[in-house]
């Protein structure tokens, strides 16, 4: 009896050392629960940042899975009275949902038919085989694509691209970590800057173009996006380079013998097969899908339909796509987007942006530096906790009421939202590089915090010394 109970001290004591920051999650949500709501904060918008708070916590100290947080959020959305059962459904599974899982299934599909390595060995012949011409042709031709296509349409794309390089420098993941998340953040992190270039970039560029418009402020016109955005870019793309370098330096500085292997098995394979130029054909219908459908259908319905075909025309084995497709991502993702809707529907994210008005407005003497430096540093914030566009729709209105020029407090908000740089669920190509497997959930702070400021200083000279020279 005695042996079980000294047996049974053991084991809690080891689980409490191993779950101490659940503990700490556990004591905190207590702690915040029967704390008095503020009374400019409803009591469901109180509760909903009692649900971030843990979620963060729980995210970063990596105490449980990622899908186990995931799972939490959806329960405690409901257990805390924010919404019904069905409203938190219909809130998780949403199309963006459906694009992240269509997006994941797509390059499974691509895998299987060898594509990934005949894209890595096309962009390794503009690059050579230099690992910091690699990164940098990472990043730059995942920024360009994105301006045009979206972000996460080219994160699914060249996901596949790095995954064959690292497989084929070592299968040993201890040897080639560092080299994997440095190709891997190449291309989150160039993907989320290249969303600022030009409104198709991203769902919240449009929403401010519509706030600007609907205020009466003036019209922006795609080309004078581009005018204002893209010279950042420019900037951005060598800056992030030499960030992500510095702070995952590979061991491997040529990648000489993963480029002859790439060559090798292109080469063995022969020339393209049908099925493999069928499936490059149904890839390239996806795509324009989703740059001229999806406005009608959405991403993820787009997504879906490419999955459909591949499955029916027996280009790739369900078998396949259940067993690599990383569901745990997609279970996340869907409760990060439910949680930002609750945040907007209960007024929480619209009070913290209040909150931080008035806060800043002690601190920061000089009106006009106050009004952009709320607009960006609020948003680049709460874009790292919600998604972009639901940022930008929150805080939105907001900003162009604060005062100050509000085309340049707007395009500032709106690119500042692309800073997602800080956590997995920060964006849906944060979560697409994830679901490798390669990449940890403190690895996005190695990088993010520099990427964040270093955009958000380029961000400040761009807008103050260029911007008023277009108007």
């Amino acid at each position: 009896m005695l042996g079980f109970s000294h047996n049974f001290l053991s084991n809690f004591l080891f689980w409490v050392t191993r779950k101490r920051w659940l503990i700490f999650t556990f004591v905190i949500s207590l702690l915040l629960f029967y704390i008095p709501s503020p009374t400019t904060l409803t009591p469901e918008g109180h509760r909903t940042l009692i649900i971030v708070v843990i979620a963060l916590i729980l995210i970063i100290g990596e105490v449980i899975p990622l899908p186990a947080v995931a799972i939490l959020i959806l329960i405690l959305e409901v257990i805390f009275g924010i919404d019904t059962p069905n409203g938190v459904s219909e809130s998780f599974m949403s199309d963006a949902v459906f694009f992240i899982m269509g997006s994941l299934m797509l390059a499974v599909a691509i895998v299987s038919q060898g594509l990934d390595k005949r894209l890595a060995l096309g962009i390794i012949r503009m690059t050579g085989n230099k690992t910091w011409r690699i990164v940098f042709g990472f990043v730059a031709i995942s920024a360009i694509l994105s301006s045009f296509i979206g972000e996460h349409t080219v994160a699914a794309m060249m996901l596949p691209v790095a995954l064959t390089l690292v497989r084929n420098t070592s299968e040993d993941k201890a040897v080639v970590h560092t080299l994997a998340k440095l190709l891997l953040f190449s291309i989150a992190y160039g993907c989320a800057m290249g969303s600022i270039g030009t409104p198709s970039g991203g769902g919240r560029n449009v929403i401010m173009i519509g706030y600007i418009s609907e205020f009466g402020l003036g019209n922006i016109s795609y080309l004078k996006w581009i005018k204002y955005a893209y010279p950042m870019l420019i900037l951005e793309i060598p800056l992030a380079v030499i960030i992500l370098w510095f702070t995952f330096r590979p061991e491997q500085t040529i990648l000489d013998s993963a480029v002859r292997k790439l060559k090798i098995d292109v080469t063995k394979t022969g020339k393209m097969t049908g099925n493999q130029i069928l499936a490059i054909a149904i890839f390239i219908a996806v795509f324009f899908g989703w740059v001229f459908l999806s406005p009608v259908l959405g991403l993820g319905i787009v997504a879906l339909i490419g999955v459909f075909l591949y499955l029916s025309f027996g280009l790739i084995e369900w078998k396949d796509i259940n067993r690599n497709t990383n569901w745990g991502v997609i279970i996340l993702f869907g409760a990060a987007i439910s949680l930002g809707i609750q945040m907007k529907e209960t007024g929480a994210a619209e009070w913290v942006a209040n909150l931080a008005i008035t806060g800043l407005g002690s601190v920061v003497q000089n009106v006009d530096v106050l009004h952009w430096f709320i607009s960006v540093f609020l948003t680049g914030v709460l874009t790292n906790l919600l998604s972009n566009a639901a940022t930008v729709a929150v805080l939105g209105p907001i900003i162009l009421d604060m005062g100050g020029n509000p085309i340049i407090l707007g395009i500032s908000a709106s690119i500042a939202s692309a800073f997602a740089y800080l956590t997995i669920v920060a964006s849906p190509t944060c979560m697409i590089i994830h679901s490798s497997g390669l990449v940890k959930s403190n690895d996005y702070l190695k990088a993010g915090w520099k990427l964040f400021i270093m955009s958000m200083a380029v961000l400040f000279l761009v807008s103050n010394l260029y911007w008023p020279l277009l108007s």
